[in-house]
């Protein structure tokens, strides 16, 4: 399971993306990204963030370090922005929270190089998890010395938002044609040889479990969060095989 630990000090909101998350210290003192339970987006956007999240990592993918944060909501009580207090003090319980990576940098495509081999492994992962959200206009990348850092998987598995059509969302092909990475010819081709075999059901029951059962509890439909973990995992192992063979929009090799 994810590491648990206690929100102990609100330090600023990050007025970036569409969300608005803060950065907080914890009581192992660490400094953490705190993605809201109380957000607009609801508990379905912690879901994708750490089922992604946690299976990217799986597959060598750089991914900052994920934790469960118990967050009281008195310390909203204090926060002077209407809006960030009202964040707070509505997310009491168990958040979201990923390492705060101190230097690093926004990607550019315009300022930085990535080899075909790694924009192959990423766009591939982007297109199993469906992730709508990797464009030249938000990036979701961080660069630091050791390479690309993926961040932000909220946007990930739309089917997730309607259950009963969620086979036939998860059989649509991916739109590459405007992922940040399209222009580096990305060998798709090589990734999906590497990482498709390695997406089983045993390592998608390993991801799912990471879930806390509070985030999946009471969806229409199901009637444990086991069977919801299920549902999750379905659409991935389905995907891996033929979703390489989907994506349009890509110059280079494919």
């Amino acid at each position: 399971m994810l590491k648990e630990v206690i929100a102990t000090r609100f330090i600023a909101p990050l007025r970036e993306g569409g969300s608005l998350p803060g950065l907080i210290e914890a009581d192992d003192l660490g400094t953490y990204v705190l993605k809201f339970a109380g957000a607009g987006q609801g508990r379905k956007t912690l879901v994708a963030e750490v089922v992604c999240g946690e299976l990217a990592r799986r597959l060598g993918l750089r991914v900052p370090r994920l934790v469960t944060v118990e967050l009281d909501s008195v310390l909203g009580l204090g926060e002077p922005e209407p809006e960030v207090q009202h964040l707070l003090r509505s997310s009491g319980g168990t958040n979201l929270g990923m390492d705060f990576l101190s230097g690093a940098v926004g990607f550019d495509p315009l300022a930085f190089e990535v080899s075909p081999e790694e924009a192959g492994r990423i766009v591939w992962f982007d297109a199993l998890v469906n992730n709508v959200d990797r464009s030249w206009r938000n990036p979701n990348m961080l660069r630091l010395r050791d390479g690309l850092w993926l961040i932000d998987h909220g946007a990930t598995m739309i089917w997730h938002h309607n259950w009963p059509g969620a086979a036939a969302s998860a059989a649509r092909p991916y739109d590459a044609s405007d992922h940040a990475l399209s222009t580096f010819a990305p060998d798709v081709a090589a990734a999906a040889a590497e990482l498709a075999p390695r997406v089983t059901e045993e390592l998608l029951a390993e991801v799912t479990a990471e879930v806390p059962d509070a985030w999946l509890t009471g969806e229409p439909g199901f009637d444990s969060p086991e069977a919801l973990r299920l549902a999750y995992a379905r659409p991935l192992l389905a995907r891996a095989t033929t979703v390489h063979r989907d994506i349009h929009g890509l110059r280079g090799n494919q």
